[in-house]
């Protein structure tokens, strides 16, 4: 008598890439940050223009780069693990990885439809189901752009109809005489699994004319408590802030030295960030004919 223990294992690989923002600022803005510009002759009632300080622009678009970064990147090295990019003057090698989207879509289930229905999403989610140890009890999310979004609400508003269901769940009549009408469907559950569905505008920006959507399973790993998306970066890496001090100091009035002649400052933030996706066959992608282009 023996027993016989088989696994499989992989390993995938992607690469860690760097983030950069700079922004100027003269010394006038420096010592004005916060009331910028005022019109008319000092009255109580003239409008006054308020800027947004020079850091915090600087980190919200640092913290914008990044983040599309690892969700919209595609690598440039090839097989070998050499870039295919390289800076022309000094010839740097320059390396990027792949992000959440790239590395989902290489090994994920792809559903492409006209027009959205219950069927085809059972179909999505059994699919979901097939990769999961258990069949029954399992809780996915479904993270999709605006116009995925409308037509699940609208897709769900018929499955209601269909049903015949009571419908007084979906209008109340207020005190006033008026009436509420109709609901918003944030989950939906077929033969013991349920999916939850997160709207995330920033897929507009990749898919501005089709309806598209992920599921995925976000359950962190049973033996090591792994996320399922982890982000890796270099120790004390992940955000360096740098500046160059010119004439006015950083605050645009004080003294002592400076590193430029010039009457501004420039300030940098950089950091290095990669994503892994731990497990990107346990996901599903819905997407729209390319001929669908209106949002219902």
């Amino acid at each position: 008598m023996y027993t016989k223990y088989q696994n499989n294992l992989e390993k995938h690989r992607t690469y860690i890439s760097s983030h950069r923002c700079d922004i100027d600022a003269s010394a006038q803005y420096l010592a004005m940050e916060d009331v910028f510009i005022q019109i008319g002759k000092g009255d109580k009632d003239d409008p006054v223009y308020k800027m947004d300080g020079m850091q915090k622009v600087l980190l919200d678009n640092f913290m914008q780069v990044r983040n599309n970064k690892l969700l919209y990147g595609k690598s440039n090295m090839d097989k070998y693990g050499k870039p295919t990019l390289y800076e022309p003057e000094t010839g740097r090698p320059i390396v990027t990885g792949d992000g959440v989207i790239a590395q989902i879509e290489r090994f994920a289930n792809k559903f492409v439809f006209s027009r959205l229905n219950t069927k085809l999403f059972n179909k999505a989610l059994q699919a979901m189901v097939s990769k999961c140890e258990k069949a029954t009890g399992n809780k996915f999310a479904f993270i999709c752009n605006e116009a995925m979004w409308l037509e699940i609400q609208d897709t769900l508003s018929a499955w209601i109809r269909d049903w015949k269901t009571t419908g007084t769940f979906l209008f109340s009549k207020a005190s006033n005489g008026y009436v509420d009408l109709g609901a918003t469907y944030q989950s939906y559950e077929f033969a013991g699994n349920t999916v939850t569905f997160m709207i995330d505008r920033t897929l507009n920006i990749e898919f501005p004319n089709r309806k598209y959507g992920m599921f995925l399973d976000l359950t962190p790993d049973k033996s090591s408590g792994k996320a399922a998306i982890n982000m890796f970066t270099f120790k004390n890496g992940e955000l360096i802030h740098n500046y160059i001090t010119g004439v006015g100091g950083r605050s645009g009035m004080s003294s002592g030295e400076v590193s430029s002649r010039v009457a501004a400052s420039k300030e940098v933030m950089f950091g290095y960030a990669g994503v892994g996706v731990m497990n990107p066959y346990k996901a599903v992608i819905l997407l729209s004919d390319e001929n669908t282009s209106n949002l219902f």
